[in-house]
């Protein structure tokens, strides 16, 4: 039987990730640094499947919690995308710097330190209990803290996600991401690169590759969960390994490491009495798969509401999940969702991917996004605008991506 510790704190975070330190730098703005106490079972620097690109609006989030980009980075101008024989270099409006999540996380736990909050590395949480006026934390090294509030920021495999649902199922996207001891190919050293050609094999997504600090390679895609086209995990494999065979980059053996993410949804539970979740907890970008600069746009939502709850002792979290939808990531990730249902999740992929490759107007607008320079989602007249020329012109745009994917071969296969 767990010990129960005579430990309380206003806050527990489950989870020291961008997500967890994030909510705890808020927090300690607000004076609460002595009160928080943030757990994670794994110890620092470790190493977190991910492409490592923040993403425009990591900065402003960043700034906004008073937290510093200190590692080693590749700034990147540009971004490359690719369909087939298209291709088209979308020029940023500012630079999207590519980090290594082994040195980034570690240095935010060190920048959570520094600000007086308390990190226990190794220890996590194993369940928790809504007792009264506190929640009761289990851990994993047998022991049961006590807290007004508990925050769920543990990742894409939460376990207060999971109480919160009940356990409910639903089908995840998948990830599958390997850093490469390569440097990145000739002409993009500085270029992040995303490419829709394997869509023509089933992918529901598309392949990346960032250039990673330290001479590295990160590469990996990402696979929308489409009923129809559920590929096996090493089925996704043998994809990357396809999609990476025209830049001239091997992927070895085993290495490229897969997991599931859940996609953000608009009337999903994040919260419940005394309990939040954020991040990947409560749901990544489905359009994208990006989560650091969601965790931290989520994380000044999460943190002024419970310093808030805090001061009027009102813990039901009730509008919290109105608090998210209406910021402008909740707006992001409602509109990039709607866009994932339509390029990755039907049958007329090819109609959509041509709006959104064959568009110059389109793909800049989704660099601004990208980038941070615009809010893709108030962008809502210039998408529309964009649906009705391509009503007009769609015939052309179908038979010029026709051509585009001909023109591609998988390695040892024909076209199809």
């Amino acid at each position: 039987m767990a010990d129960v510790s005579t430990e309380t704190y206003d806050v527990i975070i489950a989870g020291a990730g961008p997500a967890g330190v994030a909510v705890a730098a808020r927090l300690a703005q607000k004076g609460r640094a002595k009160n928080i106490l943030v757990l994670d079972r794994y110890h620092f620097p470790r190493d977190k499947p991910c492409g490592g690109a923040l993403t425009g609006h990591v900065g402003p989030a960043m700034d906004a919690l008073g937290l510093s980009l200190r590692v080693e980075h590749v700034p990147c101008p540009d971004a490359v995308v690719r369909c087939g024989s298209f291709e088209r270099r979308v020029e940023m409006g500012q630079n999207v710097d590519v980090i290594r999540r082994l040195d980034f996380d570690a240095d935010l736990v060190a920048q959570a330190r520094e600000r007086g909050i308390r990190v226990i590395e190794g220890e996590g949480l194993t369940s928790y209990e809504v007792q009264g006026d506190c929640v009761l934390v289990h851990t994993s090294e047998k022991r049961t803290l006590r807290a007004k509030v508990l925050v769920g920021a543990d990742g894409a495999a939460s376990r207060v996600r999971k109480q919160i649902l009940c356990n409910a199922k639903a089908t995840p996207h998948r990830l599958f991401v390997a850093e490469l001891n390569v440097p990145a190919p000739e002409g993009l050293a500085t270029s992040m690169v995303y490419d829709f050609t394997l869509m023509k094999r089933g992918l529901c997504g598309y392949v990346w590759l960032f250039p990673a600090p330290g001479g590295r390679l990160n590469v990996g895609l990402m696979h929308y969960p489409n009923p129809s086209k559920n590929l096996s995990g090493r089925e996704l494999t043998e994809l990357l390994r396809e999609g990476l065979a025209p830049y001239g980059v091997e992927l070895p053996g085993k290495c490229a490491k897969g997991w599931p993410v859940w996609g953000y949804h608009p009337n999903a539970k994040i919260s419940e009495s005394r309990v939040l979740t954020v991040g990947d907890a409560a749901g990544i970008d489905g359009l994208t798969g990006e989560g650091i600069a969601v965790a931290m746009e989520q994380a000044v939502v999460a943190g002024d509401e419970i310093h808030l709850a805090l001061d009027n002792h009102d813990f039901e979290f009730s509008g919290y999940r109105k608090s998210i939808r209406r910021a402008t990531v909740g707006r992001e990730l409602a509109l990039d969702r709607w866009l994932a249902k339509l390029l990755y999740g039907t049958k007329r992929w090819r109609d959509w991917l041509a709006l959104v490759l064959l568009d110059e107007k389109v793909l800049d607008m989704y660099a601004r996004r990208v980038d941070g320079t615009e809010v893709l989602a108030d962008q809502r007249l210039g998408l529309y605008g964009a649906l009705c020329k391509h009503s007009i012109v769609r015939g052309r745009r179908l038979r010029r991506l026709a051509e585009h994917l001909a023109e591609w071969r998988p390695l040892g296969r024909s076209g199809s």
